[in-house]
């Protein structure tokens, strides 16, 4: 890809930044005791807190609250198993305008995600409805990599219970690059 052509794609990526990734989203349930039971069972995390409403009581919380760390599961589309390999093992296809089908369309077609940072503003409580946008942090420059050239793309999702107080925020970056540069570096 001539210099020229990477220039114009990066000026191109340069107008998400800023910008929501999609529409706002609002969770399918409401923060339940029985996805919290599930939860809890699955990683043998055992603190009464979450489950035994009477030591609950007793708590700085007065009640049960969900683990921090199933903050983004609240909000998860559920997923369509039909043609998720087309879709890169996402839940649905991606048709709002953002960055990442530009970067396909590019040729820069392989995703690998590189870290996520949660941040925790209050514990949720069973009956809490959350909601969440989601913007367009930054997009790097293109980078060459052992997996070949690309950019690395994040995204900030804000979580918000019904009243739109904020919750908690995900940071979460991925490189989509382009395979066919595989050793571009060397």
């Amino acid at each position: 890809m001539a210099d020229k052509e990477v220039d114009e794609l990066r000026a191109r990526l340069e107008a998400y930044v800023g910008k929501p990734m999609g529409p706002p989203a609002v969770a399918p349930d409401a923060v339940n005791l029985p996805m919290i039971r599930h939860w809890v069972d699955a990683l043998d995390d055992r603190n009464p807190v979450y489950l035994d409403a009477e030591f609950a009581a007793t708590t700085r919380f007065g009640g049960i609250v969900a683990p921090p760390a199933m903050l983004q599961t609240w909000t998860m589309p559920r997923p369509r198993i039909e043609g998720i390999a087309g879709r890169g093992g996402a839940p649905d296809k991606m048709i709002s305008d953002n960055p990442i089908p530009l970067l396909d369309q590019a040729g820069y077609v392989g995703t690998l995600a590189t870290n996520s940072e949660l941040e925790f503003v209050r514990y949720l409580r069973p009956g809490d409805q959350l909601h969440l946008t989601t913007e367009v942090e930054s997009i790097s420059n293109r980078k060459t990599t052992a997996l070949g050239q690309g950019y690395f793309v994040t995204w900030v999702t804000t979580y918000m219970d019904g009243e739109d107080e904020v919750v908690g925020r995900q940071l979460f970056r991925i490189l989509k690059f382009d395979p066919s540069t595989i050793g571009a570096a060397a």
